[in-house]
């Protein structure tokens, strides 16, 4: 079985908006405002909860921003959690791009370092979950990516040999992902970073959702 295995944030669907929106929620919350910007700091939201708590702190010099940080992040996630889908929306042509695959005798599944609560519940709202015959999440296994094993986890979940699959992403930590598990990387051009993510150097660069199925035909008859 051939297997195509997706990351979600910054992949399959702009989270970014709501993502920068819990963060700054923890901010307004201390009296700072709101410290990110959702279109300037779109590629920080795509790196996680953490990582926006402290760009965030970092901007104004917080002596204290560990223990903020560490602090905070249950209240980002639980404020994320109750508005996970105000702002978030799917890539253009991702679920035809998917469908396309499944009808081509392609399995599907979802790899991602959101937490899989959280990611199960957005791929439910999005009316997608039906498309992806696995998902592991960033808590699933003792490890996250770019640890190999929730990659290899999701395509043996899903009936896939490694050798037979392909990692689609947007970040450097799905590009050691992939070359972890040695396997071929494709990064999508439509993210914050635009065309900038090829300095990564993966096997293939995704433009648009409408080229994905020769793409993957090509990279996995290869």
């Amino acid at each position: 079985m051939r297997t195509v295995v997706f990351d979600l944030d910054g992949t399959l669907a702009d989270t970014s908006g709501d993502l920068i929106a819990a963060a700054n929620a923890c901010f307004v919350a201390r009296g700072f405002g709101a410290i990110l910007d959702p279109v300037a700091d779109a590629l920080i939201a795509f790196h996680g909860g953490r990582a926006m708590l402290k760009a965030g702190y970092q901007r104004i010099a917080r002596p204290d921003a560990a223990n903020l940080i560490e602090a905070d992040y249950p209240v980002l996630l639980d404020y994320y959690g109750e508005n996970i889908d105000r702002h978030t929306v799917l890539y253009p042509g991702a679920v035809a791009a998917v469908e396309a695959l499944r009808g081509a005798g392609f399995a599907t599944a979802i790899c991602t370092n959101k937490p899989e609560g959280l990611a199960r519940d957005l791929v439910a709202r999005l009316g997608i979950a039906d498309l992806f015959g696995a998902l592991i999440g960033a808590d699933t296994l003792p490890v996250r990516k770019p640890d190999p094993t929730p990659y290899i986890a999701a395509v043996q979940a899903v009936g896939g040999t490694v050798p037979r699959s392909v990692l689609i992403g947007d970040t450097e930590t799905d590009r050691k992902t992939a070359a972890a598990a040695g396997v071929p990387s494709v990064l999508v051009t439509f993210g914050p970073e635009g065309r900038g993510i090829e300095r990564l150097a993966p096997e293939a660069l995704l433009d648009h959702y409408d080229d994905l199925p020769a793409l993957i035909h090509g990279l996995l008859t290869a």
